[in-house]
């Protein structure tokens, strides 16, 4: 089988959603010698961005996007740690979650997919957080970014209240922030003084790539 075709199968069982097949395929990639860098960018990288797209577009729905994160988290998780600590691309560590009073990961599992097939170490806090939390934990592993959700108009304070709460104890410039969300914009991004605004899986990736570029 050709490098081209084992490509092929992996993005397809991303977009299958199917946990059992991107594990074997990733197994029998590696048996057969191919690159873990090459196989997770050409193979399964495709897949997880193409259901972001097809999530953005309301074409797949919470379920679907789920099952694909997970796939996408046990390929990439063989992949990577079949490389040798040396070749293991290491961009930056990520504190996230979603904000105090709010109970919806939505999108959060994608993010988190990309992210770490990107070469980010994600601490992902889950939902309903409190906003020392965020803090705290990144202070504890040192974290490059802080990102935070909100899936509701009125959780979002949550988000004005972490970058007060940083600029408070002198953090602000320790720290990256990225801020998320359904209801969230550039505007409100401005407003409360985060760094970046990820509008949606794709874009929270490139922007998050572009904050530790920039430390």
């Amino acid at each position: 089988m050709s490098k081209e075709e084992f490509f092929r199968e992996a993005k397809q069982a991303i977009l299958n959603h199917d946990r059992d097949k991107a594990e074997e395929v990733a197994k029998r990639g590696l048996a057969e010698g191919l690159d873990p860098v090459e196989f997770i960018t050409k193979g399964f990288r495709e897949g997880i961005t193409q259901i972001g797209d097809l999530f953005g577009r309301g074409e797949i729905f919470m379920p679907q996007l789920i099952e694909a994160a997970d796939a996408m988290k046990t390929a990439n998780k063989i992949l990577t740690e079949s490389m040798p600590e040396s070749a293991q691309e290491k961009r930056g560590k990520v504190v996230i979650g979603t904000v105090q009073g709010d109970i919806h990961d939505i999108g959060k599992f994608l993010v988190i997919s990309l992210l770490q097939v990107n070469g980010f170490e994600i601490y992902d806090l889950g939902h309903d957080v409190e906003i020392q939390k965020f803090i705290d934990k990144a202070l504890e592993v040192e974290a490059d970014i802080i990102g935070s959700s909100a899936l509701l108009t009125t959780t979002m304070i949550g988000q004005k209240t972490l970058e007060e709460k940083l600029r408070k104890e002198g953090l602000k410039n320790r720290f990256k922030t990225m801020v998320g969300g359904a209801p969230v914009t550039q505007r409100w991004t401005e407003r409360i003084g985060a760094d970046a605004f990820g509008e949606d899986a794709n874009d929270a990736v490139e922007k998050a790539l572009r904050l530790v570029g920039s430390k």
